[in-house]
């Protein structure tokens, strides 16, 4: 069954933009498997910033494929079948503020920006799949960066800042899953409860949803929360993966190298 009458070739094309992020991501992945440079934390700092844009796009792709199957239509057209960052509804919420996030706090949050047409869709369960489409691309995606690390001794290696660049990227995989699973206004586990709730809870929660990132933001740049939430969840969970956390670790202290990030002040 073809859809070319409604869905034009260039609306599925993936777009220059993306293959650029994964053409930088690869290079300055395969710089530091080879020990290129002078400055390694250079390479780091590309390499997981190329691939959390990465993952952002491919996030904000389930969404709108989701949604797509659901019965909307419209996401081809809006240009969201393309992996182009900048069609998104919310470039600054879906990209800029996410960046930032993880370069001044190491707290990665995907903002929510593919506007889905809520109208064509009929079903709680498939509102709630869109919405779960989201975090589950970045635990999907953390697996595959967690199993080559959890393969990997850190005392044998001769590609400790490659390994140490994949475990911080997949700490920050991890740390969206878990996040965009919080029901929380704005992000993607209110989203999944959403469908489910009366008509004037969902009024009153939608009044929430422009600060919820934010809201998440602060409560965990507060050390309690923070360094709870770091060590006995993220931390933890990266530990089922052979020396995973070790990794993450050693690639957050070079990622941040202004040493502003949550994770060092915690004693990690």
């Amino acid at each position: 069954m073809t859809f070319s009458h409604h869905h034009p070739h260039s609306e599925r094309r993936i777009s220059t933009i993306f293959l650029v992020l994964l053409a930088v991501m690869a290079a300055s992945g395969y710089a530091l498997w080879a020990n290129w440079g002078s400055s390694p934390r250079v390479g780091v700092f590309i390499f997981v910033v190329a691939g959390w844009l990465v993952s952002l796009c491919l996030h904000e792709y389930a969404h709108a494929r989701t949604a797509l199957h659901s019965g909307d239509i419209s996401v081809g057209t809006k240009g969201y079948l393309t992996l182009n960052p900048l069609k998104y509804t919310h470039p600054i919420y879906s990209f800029v503020m996410p960046l930032v996030f993880i370069i001044l706090g190491g707290i990665a949050l995907p903002g929510g920006a593919v506007f889905i047409e809520r109208g064509r869709i009929q079903g709680k369960w498939k509102h709630s799949l869109i919405s779960a489409a989201g975090p589950l691309t970045n635990a999907v995606f953390a697996l595959v960066l967690l199993l080559p690390l959890s393969l990997s001794d850190p005392l044998n290696t001769g590609h400790g800042y490659f390994f140490s660049a994949l475990g911080y990227l997949a700490l920050l995989q991890v740390m969206a899953t878990v996040l965009n699973l919080v029901p929380m206004p704005g992000l993607d586990g209110y989203g999944i409860v959403e469908p489910w709730l009366s008509y004037e809870n969902r009024r009153a929660f939608a009044n929430l949803a422009p600060y919820g990132m934010m809201i998440i933001f602060l409560l965990l740049w507060n050390p309690t929360i923070g360094g709870w939430f770091f060590n006995d969840v993220i931390y933890v969970i990266l530990g089922w993966f052979g020396h995973s956390d070790v990794y993450a670790s050693a690639g957050s202290g070079l990622f941040h190298f202004f040493n502003f990030n949550l994770g060092s002040i915690f004693g990690h």
